[in-house]
């Protein structure tokens, strides 16, 4: 039985692109398993580069002064590195979930940090608007997509400062000028790659400007003078990357995945809208594209509903704790047909109760 994997991370991935991953452990060159060749070779410098490249391609930024990196520790140790490498005096934050949350706690270890505005007291339904950021701050900080509560930011502000991006739920999934951010971090595991590596995306010139002494696994200019190659890579991460970032080249780039995604989109918020017993989370002008988030009306029909998804092989629904009810993740590889397939249980349901 076909699977729908909904699930908000490590999340789905393109078939094919699983098949040549898994082919690769096997035989990646002359015999050698991807797992067990150096990383130092010419075969896995060859994927490095061809993967910082396709990064910097599919994002519009050849030739404008960024370097794409492929670093280890997950967005979370971007909390610090971001830090540590652009804070000197002051930073605006926008707090508009879990992580954003997060990134502001790690980042008061090292100076003064604002919240320019915050949705926390709405448990974070919605994006903060109408606030400013001080011209002297070293730089703002925003999160894209917040995977958990549902909402995703549609537009962004005119930073006059550096302005720093988590886009780890929500990177290649639509078109943005993306030379307005001087800095964009994603963990892989949601549109990229499996778990294991985060890509970088940085503007060389914002760097080198704090008086601090940056310790080398945790500073820009060391990875970026090493081709992201400063320690052993994760090489099976890597290349899965650098496999999902081909798929979606050939597919059209980001302009051709963004129309599937809007298609996705349309059609779940449809039928929350118009279905009595589901209830979307999110603020309608705000909702994610990449992350439904819903509850019942009626959780008398929770145990039904969910045996109606299992039976139909949804997999993945099952709501953050911090706001219950349910998720659909949509990501870049989910077809159109998997929430096809949640839909028509969601109406299956109403014609049922």
């Amino acid at each position: 039985m076909k699977k729908h994997n909904f699930s908000a991370g490590p999340c789905v991935l393109p078939k094919s692109v699983m098949e040549q991953a898994a082919a690769a452990v096997l035989n990646f060159d002359e015999g050698l398993s991807l797992l067990e060749i150096s990383h130092r070779s010419k075969p896995f410098v060859d994927v490095m580069e061809n993967a910082r490249s396709l990064a910097l391609e599919l994002l519009g930024l050849e030739g404008k002064g960024y370097k794409a990196l492929f670093l280890q520790g997950g967005a979370s140790t971007q909390f610090l590195m971001v830090a540590l490498n652009l804070l000197e005096k002051r930073a605006g934050y926008l707090n508009s979930g879990t992580w954003a949350d997060k990134a502001i706690k790690e980042a008061k270890i090292y100076d003064d940090i604002y919240e320019v505005g915050s949705s926390k007291s709405a448990n974070f339904n919605y994006i903060p608007k109408g606030y400013d950021i001080p011209e002297d701050y070293d730089y703002f900080h925003c999160t894209s997509n917040n995977t958990i509560f549902g909402t995703q930011m549609k537009s962004f502000p005119k930073s006059p400062v550096p302005m720093v991006c988590d886009m780890s739920s929500d990177i290649f999934s639509r078109q943005l000028d993306f030379s307005q951010f001087d800095l964009i971090y994603a963990g892989a595991q949601k549109n990229m790659g499996p778990a294991g590596t985060t890509l970088v995306v940085i503007k060389e010139d914002i760097l080198g400007k704090v008086s601090r002494k940056i310790p080398s696994m945790m500073d820009y200019k060391v990875h970026i003078s090493k081709g992201s190659m400063f320690n052993t890579p994760p090489v099976f991460a890597v290349y899965t990357s650098m496999l999902t970032l081909e798929w979606l080249k050939n597919l059209g780039g980001i302009k051709a995945i963004e129309a599937e995604n809007e298609k996705k989109a349309r059609l779940i918020y449809s039928e929350i809208d118009l279905n009595p017993l589901f209830k979307g989370y999110a603020a309608k002008e705000d909702r994610s594209n990449m992350n439904a988030t819903f509850t019942l009306e009626n959780e008398n029909l929770k145990e039904t509903f969910d045996a109606m998804c299992l039976e139909a092989g949804i997999n993945g629904i099952n709501g953050h704790r911090s706001v219950g009810g349910y998720r659909a993740s949509m990501y870049n590889a989910l077809s159109l047909d998997s929430v096809k397939a949640l839909v028509e249980i969601m109406s299956e349901l109403e014609s049922k109760a």
